[in-house]
Parts: structure tokens; sequence; C-alpha cells
């Protein structure tokens, strides 16, 4: 199953600290809170059972600052398959108890005695196996798989009905345990690479030691349909198992072909680099000039099983002593994400984005942007700078996902309106560094500014609009004018963008008197100033009072179309809409 970061939830502001006790203890949880109950939480719900079940389903561990009942009887129907639930842990109000309920394949016994380390308790675990044994057989340390098929219930009771049992292989957190070691143990317990078969009477776990090294030698277009199934075979003939592999290891050189990934996909592992000079080491140490060889000798610092060679793909095998640290060997594919945390309003700011910064390394942006989104990046890197540093900004996001880190790139609004995606991708464009070919690049969006002005007077983007910035920064005055005389004539609803700065105060007024060569001075204008954030106002206006006063850069003006109408209502609201249905007229 995979590890997903923990939700913490809660229901009432009480339970707080002792909630930011576990997330301080567990890495990447976030704090769910029931909504109108809690503030200054990561997740605002109202629905306590939907949400609960969401996470649930998703398979995200689960630690409820409630009473056991309440996440019983919520998450009873959902409970068919023991293999795939995830942890669920409930904890007393006041942090007294912390007690394991579901997960008991995928770890909660460990996961309960983290947070009641935390809180310093103890954990109310019950399985028979965790109590005597002071370890459970069920959830390995990580570099360490139980085998498939394993009968484990079988196995447990056994060695509870008095079974010794014999260690074979090296794993020291269970000759460290209390299990009933013996020479001549009843019940074997095995660590092994080779693909052995458990049984009731022996169990089998397989150590992360076997490092898959691969090398196009440099050809960029290679095919990975044979090597996928070459590097298969090469582990079934050395009887090796799969569940051992511990990842897929190659040079930087290879990092931006597509064949590497899908080798390292086929078997479920991850995949590392080595720079040039890493395996120019390890090679003149061991006399090879072959860079798959040099890979998976530098990946174990043990033995060569196996090397052999597909087409224009080498392939070797070697096997470490003890498990891959995958934390220190090698570095991870570098990862960047441009992310939008909306026009202010922290419950705008989407999951998706909220978990992306939950699991970032290094967290670059304009400085203001960073010390808002504070609560979701914690203790994490941060990179700031001044808000019209941007290529600087894309610059350092690229060379930061080169290093192997997650780095996000935080913009306000959506990051692909007028923000920091487009100059990342004009970056990567034009410097063209051969170290950012390898970094996977992804795009969450946010809510606009526009979005977010026209959902609080209504609707008058409702049919077709165009944005324009008045900023003629990066572009000159001449084709802001044309692209103003072009949207007023075709009778666009326009957001204009930056449309007053503390240099620039005439552009607005200039816009304004093209519009009217298109529209009547009655013509409605919607004026939004720090939507989402304090200080919000949202005005309506006419295109004949629009005055540079009432603007700054942190306000987006929608000037309606010749359709755009507002509807008052018998309670005092206002509203802006541009109608769907769109009648020609002569303007």
């Amino acid at each position: 199953m995979t590890k997903l970061a923990a939700a913490v939830v809660v229901l009432n502001n009480n339970t707080i600290p002792v909630a930011q006790k576990i997330i301080s203890a567990v890495a990447g949880a976030q704090l769910y809170g029931l909504a109108g109950r809690t503030f200054g939480v990561d997740v605002s719900f109202s629905q306590f059972q939907v949400t609960l079940q969401e996470l649930f389903t998703s398979g995200t561990p689960i630690v409820g600052i409630c009473a056991t009942g309440i996440l019983i009887r919520t998450l009873a129907p959902l409970l068919a398959n023991k293999q795939q639930e995830p942890p669920v842990v409930a904890v007393a109000e006041d942090g007294s108890a912390v007690v394991p309920l579901l997960g008991g394949l995928n770890g909660v016994n460990n996961l309960a005695q983290q947070i009641a380390a935390a809180l310093g308790v103890k954990a109310a675990i019950t399985t028979a196996g965790d109590i005597r044994f002071g370890i459970s057989l069920a959830n390995p340390p990580d570099g360490y798989r139980l085998s498939e098929g394993s009968d484990l219930k079988a196995f447990i009771s056994d060695l509870l009905a008095g079974s010794t049992v014999r260690l074979e292989g090296h794993a020291p957190w269970l000759s460290n345990s209390s299990l009933p070691l013996t020479e001549d143990g009843q019940r074997v317990i095995q660590i092994t690479e080779k693909q052995v078969i458990s049984t009731q009477e022996r169990l089998v776990y397989h150590p992360a030691t076997i490092a898959i090294g691969v090398s196009t030698c440099g050809r960029k277009n290679c095919s990975h349909s044979l090597p996928i199934a070459g590097i298969q075979q090469m582990l079934v003939d050395a009887q090796l198992s799969p569940a051992s592999v511990a990842g897929v290891f190659t040079s930087t050189a290879d990092a931006a072909n597509p064949a590497m990934t899908a080798i390292a996909d086929s078997l479920g592992v991850p995949i590392r680099f080595f720079t040039a000079k890493e395996l120019q080491k390890v090679m003149s140490q061991n006399n090879t000039a072959d860079a798959a060889v040099g890979s998976a000798l530098a990946a174990t610092t043990g033995r060569l099983v196996m090397h052999r060679q597909f087409s224009d793909i080498s392939c070797a095998i070697a096997i470490a002593p003890v498990p891959i640290n995958l934390h220190t060997t090698g570095r991870p594919r570098g990862r960047l994400a441009i992310v939008g945390i909306g026009p202010g309003k922290k419950d705008w700011i989407s999951p998706e984005v909220r978990d992306i910064l939950s699991q970032a390394t290094d967290v670059i942006g304009y400085s203001t942007y960073l010390d808002f989104i504070r609560p979701f990046i914690g203790n994490k890197k941060q990179h700031k700078f001044d808000n019209r540093e941007e290529i600087t900004r894309a610059r350092t996001a690229l060379d930061l996902a080169a290093e192997g880190r997650l780095a996000v790139l935080v913009s306000s609004g959506d990051p692909g309106i007028y923000a920091m995606a487009a100059a990342v991708f004009e970056t990567l464009d034009q410097e063209r560094k051969p170290e950012w070919e390898s970094i996977e690049i992804y795009v969450a969006p946010g809510i606009s500014a526009m979005q977010a002005a026209a959902a609080k007077i209504g609707a008058p983007l409702g049919h077709d609009f165009c944005a324009i910035s008045l900023s003629d920064i990066l572009k000159p005055w001449s084709v802001i004018e044309k692209r103003i005389h072009a949207a007023a004539e075709a009778d666009f609803a326009i957001a204009f963008y930056n449309p007053v700065s503390k240099q620039r105060t005439w552009q607005l007024q200039q816009a304004r008197n093209i519009l009217l060569q298109y529209r009547r001075l009655d013509t409605t204008v919607v004026i939004a100033r720090h939507v989402g954030r304090e200080g919000e106002s949202v005005k309506i206006s006419t295109l004949e009072q629009l005055s540079p006063l009432d603007a700054d850069m942190q306000t987006v003006i929608i000037v309606g179309s010749s359709h755009t109408r507002t509807v008052q209502q018998d309670n005092g609201n206002t509203w802006v809409y541009t109608p769907r249905r769109y009648i020609q007229q002569q303007l």
C-alpha cells in the first residue's frame, strides 16, 4: 500500500494542542478540523462521515482525536479487506490514550506507538504477537518485505502456543526482539534474497539488498520493452526474488531517458541517479568501463552477481550486505511542482496543492506568498524572493529540482495565468541546461483572481471573456492598446490585471478611453480588491466612473460586455452577470 500522509482529525478547538504534538511526530501529517468548531486547520470539513470514508477509501492513515465508537461506526460499512485497510488510530481528547483500531497489516501498531511516544503515554496494543514478542511480524521495518503468500497467522499462532524459532540470515530487528529464538528452533524465519516460498513452518523476509544497474551507453531513443523482460529473466536465472530489489540505479546522463523510468516502474521500485564523477570513482576501483556495473556497485558497495547486454541497454545486478538505504544512495529524479494558492483565502487552496506542499523539500516564491501559506509548509526550507524576481525564482526552482529535490514554486491565483508556470517554461526553453532535462514538472491549478472576483459578485464572466494585463513591463503598451481595441470591438467582457501601480497610473485611464469608443458610459464595471484577504472589497461601478484611484496591483477590474446586466434583489443584494444566451445587436 502506498504510504500517504496521515490525516489527524479533530472535532473541536480544545483538541488541537494534542493534534499538534501528533503532527510534529508524524511526518507529513495534516490537520483536519470540523468547520465552525475548529480554526487554523489545514483542511476544513463539514461532513464528518463523508470525509472519513473518503480518507479511508483513498488509503490515508487516520488519527481521530475522538471516541473510538465514532470511528468504528463511521468506517464499519467499508470494512472488507484487511490487507488493504489503512491504519486507523483513536486518541483520547486529552492525549491520555492511544488505541490502534484498524490496519494491522499496514502498520497501525507502529503508528500508534509513534503517537504514544510523542504524547508520553503507552499505546493500547492488543495484538497478541506484538505484545508477547515486542515486534510486529506483519509490519517489518523499511528494508525488509514479507514474502507473498505467507501464512503469518498460523506462524504466529504456533509461536504463541510455545514453538521456538530459528533465524536464518541477518536481521537485527528480529535478533533483538523477544522472539523465542534458538539454534534448533521448530519454526524458521529466513532472511534471503533468494526466491523461497513461505510455509506455516517457514516465514520468509526479503531484504532490499538487490541493485539493478542500467546504462544506455549514451543512446537516447532506445527501446525499453526488451530490457524489462531481460532483467526479469536475469533475476530468474540468479534465483533472486523481485521483492528484494531495492531500486534501479543509473547515471545522471541517462536521467532524461524514458526507458529508465519504464524499467523502474516495471519492477515497482524507485530510481536513483549517480553523477559521472561518482560513477567514475567506483568504475576505476572495480576495473570496469560499464556504467551499468558501476551504478549497481555504487548502490551496494557489494558484489556483482550478473551483467548482460540487451541491444543498446546494459544491465547489471549487484547485492549489498545490508538493505540499501535509498535516502542516502544516489539521488532521486528531481521534481518541480508549480502550484497556485488562489487569491488569498486559505479555504480556496486545493487539497492537491496542500498535499504537494506537505511533501515538498523546498518551497520557492515571493516572500508575501510564503508568509501567507506558512501553516502549510512548517519548517520546510524556504527560498524567498522579491515579487519582480520571476526568472530568478524559476531558475532557482529548476536548479533545486535538478539536485533531486521536490521543489514547489508558489504562485498566487492560478500559476498559468500571468504567473510562474510561464516563467518556468520560458526559462527552460531559453537556457536549456542539460541537468534540467530529467526533471519531472507538474502544474497544479489554483483559483485565479478574476474567478474569485467574479464569484463574489455573481457571474460577470458567464459568457465569452478575455483577460488583459495593463502592465507594460514585459510587453509594449502599443500591443496592450491593440488588444483592448480588439476585445472591446468583439464585445468581450474583460478582466484587467495589474491595472495600477505606484509607477504606472495612466494606463487604466487610457484603457477606459479606448473602451468608451465601443461601450456606453453606463457599462457595468466590477472593481475587486484583496479578494479573499483582509480588507476585501468588491464594488459595482460604471465605465464612466472608473478611475485610477479605484485600483492598485491587488485589484482586478472586470468590465462587462454590452450584454452584462445587474440584478437587484429585495433583500438588498446586487448581482452582476453576463447572459449565456447572447443575442447579436448593433453596438
